[in-house]
């Protein structure tokens, strides 16, 4: 049977200030009038029931997540004590499936990516269970077809083609590739042989715990002794002490590059993993003056520009090209569009300061 994990842990500094340690970015409604957690578990309501969705997001959010899935279980939301990054997270989720249902499937994908349609991601995950139920063995992710040369996404390199596996284009990997320099991802681009990787997978549970008990013994040891306490009124003092005990490590680094055989479906669909504010118009469009406007606002001469305030606070704008302005209750951001991706140094420079409160 199918289990879905949800791993909703980010911070999303990229979008203050809207985005704060107690409203990460999955939590925010960026795109539409679902958060970005909401949307993904609408996603994949057809594939399973609720009490096989498991969301893992940081120990302070876990009421918050709960709040806004309230059809989940509440044992269905799990909080880490401390950011281990996505290996780590992977294995708790595993090991915690492997206990109920020993011949689980997962599909496992972030809570802050925009996909649509929904049907063509449903149809391509059906295919990938399909295909590890004649080939347990196997890791699948999906790779989205590259639209620009980018250098913040990791990529794939695709090899051999394996015919007849899905609807789409099925390739064994070759490798994978971490985030480009410019130069690099052009040759990516212009190769027509990479993917960007969407961080995506569907794995059978037994298969990703035994691949990271070989390739990560020490996270799986601690992760054992997690769960080996379920149930007991040790549980929660042996999480805490043996989860902040474990060396962070990304699945891709952990498993991914290590591992054979993985098979790369190319996705069907239509993928945005809304990295920071210059995103947003993408997918929600712009005006006629190429403005992405959320809230009350009124412009003159102003174009090109992202702004974002709440409906009963007015923002004005005279003769202004190309910012980024979001304004919440206690912090407004004015920023160059030009340098977004300069926006995380605020927070740093924030907790530097010790200003906790706007961070």
């Amino acid at each position: 049977m199918l289990h879905v994990i949800v791993m909703a842990g980010g911070a999303g500094t990229r979008f203050w200030p809207a985005s704060r340690k107690d409203s990460p970015k999955q939590l925010l409604k960026l795109v539409g009038d679902r958060s970005m957690l909401q949307a993904t578990v609408d996603r994949i309501g057809t594939l399973c029931p609720k009490e096989n969705v498991l969301v893992v997001t940081n120990k302070a959010l876990v009421d918050a997540v709960r709040t806004q899935l309230p059809d989940l279980p509440p044992e269905s939301v799990i909080g880490e004590p401390a950011k281990r990054d996505t290996a780590p997270c992977i294995a708790l989720a595993a090991a915690l499936i492997l206990k109920k249902d020993p011949d689980a499937t997962m599909l496992v994908m972030p809570a802050d990516h925009v996909i649509n349609p929904t049907g063509n991601f449903v149809t391509a995950v059906r295919e990938a269970m399909n295909l590890l139920e004649r080939q347990p063995e196997n890791i699948i992710t999906f790779g989205i077809t590259p639209t620009y040369p980018a250098d913040v996404f990791g990529y794939i390199e695709r090899g051999e083609s394996l015919p007849g596996v899905s609807s789409t284009a099925a390739f064994k990997v070759a490798r994978f590739r971490e985030k480009p320099d410019l130069k690099t991802a052009n040759e990516f681009f212009e190769s027509g042989r990479f993917y960007w990787n969407a961080g995506i997978f569907v794995w059978k549970a037994r298969t990703i715990d035994q691949a990271i008990n070989k390739f990560e013994p020490e996270i799986h040891s601690h992760i054992r002794t997690i769960v080996s306490a379920m149930g007991t009124d040790r549980f929660q003092s042996t999480f805490q002490e043996e989860f902040i005990k474990i060396t962070g490590k990304s699945i891709d680094f952990a498993v991914m590059e290590r591992y054979q055989p993985v098979i790369v479906f190319e996705a069907s669909f239509q993928w945005d993993d809304v990295g920071n504010w210059t995103a947003v118009p993408r997918l929600t469009g712009i005006d006629r003056d190429g403005n992405s406007i959320a809230g009350k606002h009124v412009g003159i001469k102003t174009s090109g520009s992202i702004i974002r305030t709440t409906p009963d606070h007015l923002v004005a704008t005279l003769g202004v090209d190309n910012l980024i302005i979001v304004h919440t209750p206690n912090a407004t951001l004015v920023a160059n569009r030009n340098d977004e991706s300069a926006v995380k140094q605020i927070v740093e420079t924030l907790e530097k300061m010790g200003w906790e409160g706007y961070v």
